[in-house]
């Protein structure tokens, strides 16, 4: 996986190059593009994961129901379209009302990261790959502020700063 070649943008979503994993993760000069969807239920229900303890950052925490880097060369579509099917098992054909959110750009200590994020509803399940999700659950967005206020320590950081932009 760190050998994998990323996308890289600039502060505003543009694209500017590639660069492998190994190099993004723990240098913020490097803006990563990425993309995550907020994918509902009919009734309004987000659907969270629960991050592998595989993953190289924020195992075990809670976030976004998708979420990836855009492999160099990729556009948002066409990696929202991959992650979807590889962390959910779903095909975004299966989705409605999927829309594109504004994008923003967020900075650590750690990594700096494009978010090109978008929502979606979905009638059926996920299928979630257990390589990639240990748990997921849809939740009512009132009980996920809720367990944030309470316990922010249990979502990654993104997720916290994302979820705050869905209200």
């Amino acid at each position: 996986m760190s050998d994998e070649l990323l996308q890289l943008v600039d502060s505003s979503g543009r694209p500017a190059g590639s660069a492998p994993r190994s190099s993004c993760h723990g240098n913020p000069e490097l803006i990563q593009a990425v993309v995550h969807l907020y994918l509902f239920d009919p009734g309004g229900r987000l659907f969270l994961q629960k991050r592998s303890r595989t993953k190289d950052t924020c195992p075990g925490l809670w976030d976004s129901s998708v979420g990836g880097h855009l492999g160099a060369g990729e556009s948002p579509a066409q990696a929202l379209e991959r992650e979807a099917r590889e962390e959910l098992g779903i095909a975004l054909s299966e989705l409605r009302d999927l829309r594109a959110l504004p994008g923003y750009l967020t900075r650590t200590d750690w990594e700096s990261e494009y978010v090109f994020p978008f929502r979606a509803v979905l009638d059926g399940l996920p299928r979630p790959n257990p390589e990639e999700i240990e748990e997921g659950r849809f939740e009512l967005p009132e009980l996920i502020r809720e367990r944030i206020a309470r316990q922010p320590g249990q979502f990654t950081p993104h997720f916290r700063i994302a979820f705050a932009r869905l209200d």
